[in-house]
């Protein structure tokens, strides 16, 4: 019955979060236990007593501003000295833009949103369909969740009890992987459809791009190397980040407002605050998964139907598929992990670093995919273009995705080998 009010409070719009909240409460008044009452405000509260989490606002504010203070345009300059000159150069921009963004920002809503005003009017005054122009860079969004610092893995380090900044050197392979293997069916398609040829930076410009970028690129080397080096925790790394975006941006570049900050503080709150609403309310449906014994009893079904953990993985992908068909990907990573990564560990000794990876890859899919599809809606708002045409053009880089998903759950490697 409580699976059965979960689904019903989705179904009539109700916030996750609530619909979490409200799950649980029906579970305990059901259960008739009071003592699950009395301890209700506590368990919900206890769950957000963990510093990893306060790296969510904090990244959320840097995103915040660098976009005001005109860091993507450099980053953009940036990308075309590397890649320009190609044929379909334009496309490797975008991708290449989206990887520096990834290391910067961490949630792909936000990079779809930001990358689709700087980038699809570029690509279509060149002479690229506007399908794939926003196909494209809504495809690259997906490298917010893995390239760390990702918010996935943020919210996955402190529910799974893994070290955050262990989680963001597991993601830094796979991202990659994704990176490359998106560089490729961009190679396909451009042969197929006969992408314009680039046009290279002269060296004065070249030079002049990648100096006026380098300030930019303080941030991601504070979040990586602060983390690779000991330096710091994810925690501190943001903290640290955000500083360096202020300053850039308003000293350095001369683009951000003192005025503008109130503004970038209130988005800032109420977005992370419905992230931690969400977390606390998950913290309370995870007691009562535990209480129920939920991974042991799900446990005995699957090993029942394979031994192999790759196997298991695969048929954890082909469920999360659906599942991020439906739920928003932070509220799935939220309640799939306590009742998936027991099994993982327990019954197949998969890594958590790895399963973290897979998971949060799959479950960022529902992005693009409907009914749900936010990152696909955002793409298609900001570029104009109808999330049917952009679909057309997407597939290929879905099925990169899944490929990309096949081989980190087959190589643990791929998601340890840094750690």
């Amino acid at each position: 019955m409580t699976a059965v009010v979960f689904a019903i409070t989705l179904f009539l719009s109700v916030p996750v979060a609530v619909s979490i909240a409200v799950a649980a409460i029906w579970y305990i008044w059901d259960s008739g236990n009071t003592i699950l009452f009395d301890s209700f405000g506590q368990k919900m509260f206890g769950g957000l007593e963990n510093y990893g989490l306060m790296a969510i606002p904090l990244f959320m504010l840097t995103g915040e501003l660098m976009n005001e203070g005109g860091m993507t345009r450099r980053l953009i300059n940036a990308a075309r000295v590397f890649v320009g000159g190609f044929r379909g150069g334009l496309a490797y921009i975008n991708l290449l833009t989206n990887m520096f963004m990834a290391a910067i920002i961490g949630s792909a809503t936000a990079q779809i949103a930001v990358m689709s005003r700087a980038m699809v009017p570029e690509m279509v005054k060149e002479g690229y369909d506007v399908g794939f122009a926003a196909a494209t860079t809504a495809a690259g969004g997906l490298l917010a969740p893995v390239i760390p610092p990702s918010m996935l893995f943020v919210i996955y380090g402190v529910i799974a009890q893994v070290p955050i900044g262990d989680m963001f050197l597991a993601g830094i392979i796979p991202g990659l992987l994704l990176a490359v293997m998106f560089a490729l069916v961009i190679a396909g398609v451009g042969l197929i459809q006969g992408f314009p040829k680039g046009v290279w930076y002269t060296r004065p410009e070249a030079v002049a791009a990648i100096g006026a970028c380098l300030p930019a690129a303080l941030i991601p080397i504070a979040i990586i190397g602060g983390i690779l080096f000991g330096i710091a925790t994810p925690t501190e790394s943001a903290a640290v980040a955000s500083l360096i975006a202020f300053i850039v941006g308003w000293t350095v570049y001369g683009e951000l407002k003192l005025s503008a900050l109130w503004g970038m503080f209130q988005r800032t709150a109420t977005n992370a605050s419905m992230v931690i609403f969400m977390i606390a309310a998950a913290n309370v449906f995870g007691w009562v998964i535990i209480y129920e014994a939920l991974p042991q009893k799900l446990a005995t079904l699957v090993t029942a139907m394979t031994s192999d953990p790759f196997v298991f993985l695969l048929i954890v992908n082909a469920i999360l598929l659906i599942v991020g068909m439906l739920i928003d990907g932070i509220a799935a990573v939220i309640l799939v992990t306590p009742i998936l990564l027991p099994i993982a560990m327990g019954s197949y000794g998969i890594d958590p670093y790895q399963f973290g990876v897979v998971i949060c890859l799959n479950l960022v899919l529902g992005l693009l995919t409907p009914p749900v599809g936010v990152g696909l809606y955002i793409a298609s708002s900001m570029s104009g273009v109808s999330p049917g045409h952009i679909l057309k053009s997407l597939w290929p880089f879905l099925l990169a995705v899944a490929l990309a998903l096949v081989l980190l759950s087959r190589f643990s490697w791929l998601s340890t080998a840094l750690i």
